[in-house]
């Protein structure tokens, strides 16, 4: 019989692979195989000596991506002749090499090996609210410091048990170097203050059912909780917050609970059973409970419990709970427990507290759905910080730290072609969210061993991000590239697609506001070019914003700089179905004065401004918003139903010019003739949207068939806008690029700030980036 040929190889395997599970895994394949050899974790990654036959071999090679523990991220395997293995059997080595620039994973849901031992009597961990294993469990929300150990997490608090140091130890075991592992003997413990002895869990349960409102510690924050279908709660708990209309996020103990109130598909069950856990926003079914969770919606945000305590509570429910960020109105979530009883006092009746330190504070991540597939509407727990892997073409020869905006801030950090996003990090106007801000780039530093030698940031001089990179390129040295905000947009969501540099593609930029060329603020543009250089081609009209930063947040300014654009002075005649809903004549008055004289009043090609000035039309939330993007979400539901049904508004050609620009005036007519004849609001918002589509659409003009054109700006979270742009846009030939990775807000600017300075740094001179500290 012969005796087939042996062969030694060394593997490099890159990613996310290291805190995992993934050496175990290679190694009971190693063993499954019949292979000799060892793995062991180093700077780069993981390493593999391994030799054996031929094709048991080949197995190996392709199961190390094709069957990777469920928490891996791959980004490849490189296999190459090796030395011969003098070894009689494979094992796992010790790590060498100095840290690991393969960083840290996101925090995952609890996984059903785990969940079953929690609701099985006979196990040692039943009932135990901090079980995990390397498949699930805390990582980025208890990590301190590299390497990632249990002395450099929060965990180092609870020395282990001889029982979870001998499942720690063993490579067969699922907690093998699980550096989270716990049992009741060893791990953190839970408590409930205010309310009587016993049980927590059954404590909190009873509370609950009596209508109180309980902080609850999470993974990585605090919660406020109280029962869904309890009105009175609902309503006390939205006083308390200060938070009259933003949505609050439901938690469910099951997909199957959550399709008893809402409408759930196969897609939206594997988001929500995912390791990630987001909440997902879904079609609202039950309208036996409080509309007062969502106001002006038709959506709900619902979330499966993500950790074991969650599980717990939930199962002694047996109901859905609210579970909202636990803070005031616009506050960062609190996440210490003294913290938590000062911040929460006069929020919550009552804490659900434990001990494990909450190191890193990670909001929960969002998610939608559409024709075109999953969008991120917020990327935090259980996303942050995977990579996101660039182009080929992007590959960056230098660390480049690229900082985001202001609001709905993340930074980025790009070595080679892994893009390391931040989790969501909140608005830095806020002190707290700008001391996160600053305390995770020291963090991310040091876990990716990651020292900047380019900065990118927005052309907005003002932004607190911008500031803080030019003084960290000022102290360490380095350039710093200013990327104009909507150019960062369109690149974010060509590197989500893979577009190559050098590969000219479209943009449609839609959003609140950013500042574009020559100080202009701009909002809904065509913009056309690569990664390294853009021109805008078309946009809408520029509009006044009455009061700067006001109109923001008082919808019917914006309503009052539309109708004198589109219709001069003559406006409140023309147009005097539209002014129903504007405040008193005086205060009209003042702001058409304004806007004439061009007091505080710039002007802005604003998407969002225009979205606003419809919907005061309308009368939904004509005076105040309560918060970002409310005017535009209930105009947003109330368009849903009625899409179907209608089209849009006969429109007047753009006009021509260097930069082409829309003519609204067709729309307001339109607008204005519909609601003199009583038309439902919701076909007017119906036929607005349609007309939006219309015009954004033909800005492009004659792109040539198969163009690609990227979406991207706040504005593409609105699901009707994203899928009846694409579907105009694929009419006429062109190819839509949406965003699935990444939010097309700004929680995706850093990304796209990352590739352009990446695209800078590989075609310019490196001295002219060195020596100009360019504007771009």
């Amino acid at each position: 019989m012969a005796i087939e040929a042996e062969t030694s190889l060394t593997i490099r395997v890159r990613g996310q692979v290291q805190g995992v599970g993934y050496r175990p895994f290679v190694w009971q394949l190693a063993r499954r195989l019949g292979l000799r050899g060892d793995v062991s974790n180093d700077a780069q990654g993981v390493l593999i000596h391994v030799a054996g036959p031929d094709q048991a071999l080949g197995q190996f090679v392709r199961a190390l991506a094709g069957e990777a523990p469920p928490l891996a991220h791959v980004a490849g395997v490189e296999p190459a002749p090796g030395a011969p293995v003098a070894a009689s059997d494979f094992t796992i080595t010790e790590s060498h090499g100095g840290h690991s620039r393969t960083g840290i994973t996101a925090d995952a849901a609890t996984c059903p090996a785990c969940l079953a031992e929690v609701r099985d009597p006979a196990e040692r961990r039943n009932g135990y609210a901090f079980t995990n294993c390397t498949h699930c469990g805390p990582r980025l929300t208890i990590v301190e410091a590299v390497p990632y150990d249990r002395a450099n997490t929060s965990m180092k608090a609870f020395p282990m048990c001889e029982a979870c140091a001998a499942e720690y130890r063993d490579p067969a075991d699922r907690r093998f170097h699980a550096q989270p592992i716990a049992c009741p003997d060893c791990g953190p413990r839970l408590w409930l203050e205010g309310g009587n002895e016993g049980d927590p869990i059954a404590g909190t349960a009873r509370l609950l059912r009596a209508g109180k409102i309980v902080a609850i510690k999470g993974l990585g924050g605090f919660h406020l909780a109280c029962i869904a279908r309890d009105a009175g709660a609902v309503a006390e708990l939205r006083r308390r917050k200060a938070r009259d209309a933003k949505p609050l996020a439901l938690m469910v103990a099951s997909v199957e609970q959550a399709r008893s109130i809402c409408d759930v598909t196969d897609e939206a069950a594997a988001l929500l059973s995912s390791s990630a856990a987001p909440i997902v926003l879904l079609p609202w079914t039950d309208r036996l409970l409080p509309r007062a969770l969502a106001p002006d919606q038709d959506h709900l945000g619902v979330m499966l419990a993500y950790t074991p305590l969650h599980h717990l509570l939930l199962d002694a429910i047996g109901e859905p709970l609210v579970m909202t960020s636990g803070n005031r109105s616009d506050e960062p979530q609190a996440i210490a427990n003294a913290e938590a009883r000062e911040r929460l006092a006069g929020l919550a009746d009552f804490w659900l507290m434990h001990d494990r330190e909450i190191v890193n504070r990670v909001d929960d991540s969002v998610m939608a759905l559409d024709a075109r597939g999953p969008m991120v509407l917020r990327r935090a727990r259980g996303m942050a910080p995977d990579p996101v892997t660039l182009p080929e073409g992007l590959a960056s020869d230098v660390p480049i730290l690229a900082m985001g905006g202001e609001l709905k801030a993340t930074f980025c950090l790009l070595r080679g072609r892994e893009a390391v996003l931040s989790q969501h990090i909140g608005d830095l106007e806020d002190a707290a969210a700008l001391a996160d801000y600053r305390r995770m780039l020291d963090l991310f530093g040091q876990l990716y061993d990651f020292t900047p030698e380019l900065i990118a940031v927005d052309a907005h001089p003002d932004y607190l991000s911008t500031r803080l990179g030019r003084r960290m390129g000022a102290e360490l040295g380095v350039p710093v590239v200013a990327v104009a905000h909507h150019h960062a947009h369109m690149a974010a969501c060509l590197a989500e697609h893979g577009v190559a540099p050098g590969e000219e593609a479209l943009a449609l930029a839609c959003d609140g506001l950013g500042l574009g060329t020559e100080g202009t603020l701009w909002g809904g543009e065509v913009l056309r070019g690569s990664y390294a250089s853009v021109e805008r081609i078309a946009a809408l009209p520029a509009v006044a914003l009455p009061g700067g930063a006001r109109a923001m947040r008082q919808p019917w300014r914006n309503l009052v700089a539309h109708l004198m654009h589109a219709f001069g002075p003559d406006w409140r005649e023309v147009a005097a179905p539209l002014t129903a809903h504007l405040p008193d004549a005086e205060s009209v008055s003042v702001i058409e004065q304004a806007i004439a004289r061009g007091l505080n009043s710039p002007r802005c090609s604003s998407a969002g401004r225009l979205f606003d000035a419809v919907a005061a039309a309308l009368g939904v939330h004509p005076l105040s918003i309560g918060h970002e993007g409310q005017a535009a979400m209930a105009l947003e539901c109330l368009a849903r139903r009625h899409m179907a049904a209608c089209e849009g508004y006969p429109l007047d050609a753009p006009e021509a010019g260097d930069v082409a620009r829309a003519s609204l005036g067709g729309l307001w007519r339109g607008i204005a003739g519909d609601v003199a004849q009583g038309t439902d609001p919701g076909v007017i918002a119906a036929r607005f949207h349609h007309s939006f589509s219309d015009i954004m659409a033909a800005l492009p003009g004659d792109a040539a068939p198969g163009t690609r054109i990227a979406l991207s700006g706040g504005t593409f979270q609105n699901r009707v806008v994203r899928e009846g742009m694409a579907a105009r846009l694929e009419a006429r030939g062109l190819v839509p690029l949406v965003h699935h990775k990444v939010p097309a807000g700004d929680g995706g600017l850093s990304l796209g700030q990352s590739a352009v300075a990446a695209a800078l740094a590989a075609s310019l001179p490196w001295g002219a980036l060195v020596n100009s500290r360019m504007n771009h």
